[in-house]
């Protein structure tokens, strides 16, 4: 199951529960809401800077060079991210953080 991507990415089956909360109908968290999968409450710190510059539509090289790690380092986090979010490619990953991002700035704006 994916969570938080809406329906037109073809990918939700429905909402998804992280202990005892679940999503919105459309995918997206809202803030302060409990048990919603965010990026702060399923990933690590350095997943969650990864699945940014993910976002930003870098690739594992250019992840690499800019974090000063290895692109098998790289690697590795990325697969942890897509297998925590159930997710099968990067596309997904930035689709979510995008939806996340455009999400949270609504709510402090």
């Amino acid at each position: 199951m994916n969570p938080a991507l809406p329906d037109s990415y073809g990918t939700r089956s429905g909402p998804r529960t992280l202990k005892g909360g679940s999503l919105s109908r459309d995918g997206v968290p809202s803030a302060g809401q409990e048990g919603v999968v965010t990026p702060a409450n399923t990933l690590t710190a350095r997943e969650q800077e990864i699945a940014l510059l993910i976002a930003q539509g870098l690739s594992n090289r250019v992840i690499a060079a800019e974090l000063v790690i290895s692109s098998a380092t790289v690697a590795r986090h990325v697969a942890n991210i897509l297998a925590k979010l159930g997710f099968s490619s990067r596309t997904q990953v930035a689709a979510w953080m995008v939806e996340w991002g455009a999400h949270r700035s609504s709510d402090h704006g």
